[in-house]
């Protein structure tokens, strides 16, 4: 490992990245200063690659981290690592005290007793699926009309207007045994004129800007107006409001009539909180947090609060252990766990039985699209044909390995493969089995580039798709006339970056007696949407589970296996594959970074500029990927930004959906939008949502290089990046040069204390207790 001369490495307060802009002329909102631009760069040459010098520090003791974003919000980690688990936004650290143990002691012997009384009262067990509302409703309504014959699957369906090979999506699976999980939305289409007139006049009459109108409008539908004269809070559905400044709209529209205890908008915190929760990527939160989230935003009854909106369908409540089926008890069971520790202590004495796990509120879209995800994947792993002979197949795999993730495949139907880059040869490997058996088979990555790569390793361009692709219809075999994908073998790479809500679209997708491989490393960062759909399967154990034994090779594999267990070591880089360049602040970070992109790589290795990326902790702050990008294109394709701030030749990063970033070039502009080459793919860009959905792609944030690897890389952590570092950051940027890595570095020892002490925010989900739940495949059959 090589280093350049190191210098002082004075801190910086890190600026959260990937956070969504906040209007900064709302009623009593809160505004954020960001520093935008980077310093000045000097276009000199960039200093030769020494030969020797000392390895990253080494050193122990923890932070936190910052959150690293993929959604179309400003937040790297925008699911990820803001606090610490189950915590929620906006909580207050001055709640209300407690009240005194002897009133505390009788509210909780008055509540247990209501408790009671209320289970007695019931005179049967509560059907499942009463507890929800609106689309979620629908879907179970439509598929339980199928199930009992009362209307047909092709009812759901709109009929095609002509035969085409590749049918879009049904809009209802007639296999589906629970409603199905929404896929990704298409890009967003132009908001009504006349509603979105109709909501700036409401607006401009509070005091709120009338630029949210056309977000108002797209959440709320073209009623927005009328639905914000009724509930004024409903416009903390609009991304980037606060509940600050959802309170300073009510109270000049409603004026002394609204308070903090109005129904109306505890309803709504609620819903904001888990919303929030979800893009840091939390499924669910414990009920306990979210009413002490209530308690500091102001509402004296938090419990109350979160009945009512459980009761008005704005939530729904779960407890882990207690069976689906009596999701009517759901309320009872957390009220009653919330009567206090000794009590539940003296019942689990009694009974002898272990205590239910915590409350858990979330939202019904993740509820729904968990419950999918956890039937298909079970549907899945009983409905194959296990006794498959893939003998001769297995006896001719390439590694040790990929004979034995062939043989784990033909006995099972869903199976778990994790491993590092090198380990990707073994799916490709699988692939060329199946395909060699007869089978229609297909592997699907997060990237085009990660496409490239799957591709190349089997050896046949058809036999890799993106997954966007495939759910979209856009790639792959289409489907059938039942909406199933027509594969017999589905290999997912990449699987850490499934979000549970396209996983379970994925898995709805896929016919009975289809195999399903999910393939990934364990150590990167995981999805930019909510859930950890990997990380529960693996920790399920639900299905057979295959790890790689195959090491990355090189100086760089050396030194991302050492993080991936916790170990910052030094390695031996002959070729100067990996080099550490010491700086002393931001500014300087920002001019050698760009020294190493556009001269020093290029002179050493023979990789153009294009080649390499930069990877760095935050959007904001003095070594952003805002600055860095500014400083980048003043170097690489200096012009004017006539086209929105972008000129042709500029790198950029496409967001069509939350979540979702695509590489891209910007070829022209005309009056129909931004023209971009997406890595082959010609895309227009409309001019509305040019500003919200393409960024300049020099730098990017760890979140948005996940999936991809480039010839070099350059990893910039300037001072204020300390607090967003974690060992599965550090993993996944130090992980994306394919031949280079370089690290200008100015954390000093707080690099290795993230790879060795901090491993990453958890996220609470419930797709684990639902798989650890079903019978297993020896137990069903």
């Amino acid at each position: 490992m090589t280093a350049l001369p190191r210098g002082e490495t004075p801190g910086h307060s890190a600026d959260p990245e990937d956070r969504p802009q906040e209007p900064s002329d709302l009623p009593e909102s809160r505004s954020e200063a960001r520093t935008e631009a980077g310093p000045e760069v000097r276009p000199e040459d960039g200093p030769d690659l020494p030969d020797d010098s000392p390895d990253l520090p080494g050193g122990a003791a923890g932070s936190e981290g910052v959150p690293e974003g993929g959604s179309v919000d400003d937040s790297e980690d925008g699911a990820g690592s803001d606090g610490a688990p189950g915590a929620v936004p906006g909580e207050a650290t001055d709640a209300p005290a407690v009240s005194e143990a002897q009133a505390e002691l009788a509210a909780q012997r008055e509540l247990r007793k209501r408790i009671e009384q209320r289970k007695t009262e019931k005179a049967g067990p509560i059907a499942a699926g009463t507890g929800l509302s609106g689309t979620a409703a629908q879907l179970l309504a439509a598929v339980r009309a199928v199930e009992s014959g009362e209307k047909t699957a092709s009812a759901f369906y709109e009929a095609p207007a002509a035969p085409a090979t590749r049918t879009a999506a049904p809009v209802a699976d007639q296999r589906a045994h629970l409603p199905r999980a929404v896929q990704a939305a298409p890009a967003p289409q132009e908001a009504p004129e006349e509603a979105v007139e109709a909501v700036r006049a409401v607006l401009a009459g509070a005091g709120a800007p009338t630029a949210l109108a056309p977000g108002a409008v797209g959440a709320l539908g073209e009623q927005a107006a009328e639905v914000l004269r009724q509930d004024p809070w409903q416009l903390l559905a609009v991304p980037g409001v606060h509940p600050e400044q959802a309170d300073g709209f009510a109270r000049a529209l409603l004026g002394p009539a609204c308070g903090p205890d109005d129904g109306r908008r505890t309803a709504a915190l609620v819903g904001w909180l888990l919303e929030q929760a979800a893009v840091r990527g939390h499924t669910a939160l414990d009920v306990v947090a979210v009413r002490t989230a209530l308690a500091g935003h102001g509402v004296t009854d938090p419990e109350t609060a979160v009945d009512d909106a459980v009761a008005e369908g704005v939530a729904l409540l779960f407890q882990e252990g207690v069976d689906p089926a009596g999701a009517g008890e759901f309320t009872e069971s957390a009220e009653e766990e919330s009567a206090g520790d000794d009590t539940a202590d003296e019942s689990a004495d009694a009974s002898g039985e272990e205590e239910p796990g915590p409350a858990l509120l979330g939202l019904d879209r993740y509820a729904l699209a968990e419950e999918s995800l956890a039937d298909g994947l079970g549907r899945l792993a009983n409905a194959c044909e296990k006794g498959a002979d893939w003998t001769d197949a297995a006896s001719a795999a390439p590694s040790p390995s990929a004979a034995e993730l062939i043989r784990a495949v033909a006995g099972a139907g869903l199976v778990v493969h994790s491993g590092g880059e090198a380990a990707r040869a073994e799916p490709a490997a699988l692939l060329v089995a199946a395909r060699g058996l007869g089978l229609r088979a297909l592997g699907a990555t997060h990237s085009v580039d990660g496409r490239r790569r799957l591709a190349a390793g089997a050896g046949d361009t058809g036999a890799a798709v993106t997954l966007p692709g495939l759910l979209s219809g856009a790639e792959g075999p289409g489907r059938d006339e039942e909406g199933a994908l027509a594969l017999d073998l589905l290999v997912v790479l990449d699987a850490p970056q499934l979000d549970v809500e396209t996983a379970a679209a994925l898995v709805e997708s896929l016919a009975d007696g289809t195999r399903l491989v999910l393939s990934g490393d364990p150590g990167v960062l995981g999805s930019a949407g909510a859930g950890r759909v990997f990380a529960d399967v693996l920790a399920a154990r639900a299905c057979p589970q295959v790890v790689s034994r195959t090491p990355d090779p090189g100086p760089i594999g050396e030194l991302v296996s050492g993080i991936g267990i916790g170990e910052l070591n030094q390695v031996g880089a002959p070729g100067k594959e990996v080099v550490i360049v010491p700086v002393r602040d931001a500014g300087e970070a920002v001019h050698r970074t760009v020294q190493l992109v556009a001269d020093s790589v290029p002179r050493a290795f023979g990789i153009d500029a294009a080649d390499t990326r930069v990877i760095t902790v935050g959007h904001g702050g003095s070594a952003g990927t805002r600055a860095l990008n500014a400083a980048l294109k003043e170097r690489l394709n200096p012009g004017p930004g006539r086209f929105g701030g972008f000129d042709p030749g500029d790198r950029v990063v496409h967001v069509p959906a939350p979540g979702r970033t695509v590489p891209g070039v910007v070829v022209s502009a005309d009056a129909e939008g931004l023209r971009l080459d997406c890595e082959g793919t010609p895309v227009v860009v409309p001019q509305g949502r040019v500003a919200s959905a393409v960024r300049h792609g020099w730098a990017l944030s760890a979140h948005q290089a996940a999936g991809t690897r480039w010839p070099a890389a350059v990893v910039v952590l300037p001072g204020d990046a300390a607090r967003g570092l974690s060992r599965p950051w550090v993993y996944t940027a130090f992980s994306r040069g394919e031949r280079h890595l370089s690290v200008v570095h100015g954390v000093d020892q707080a690099l290795p204390r993230a790879v060795a002490e901090i491993p990453g925010q958890e996220r609470t989900t419930r797709l684990r207790a639902l798989l650890e739940a079903l019978p297993t495949p020896d137990a069903s059959s």
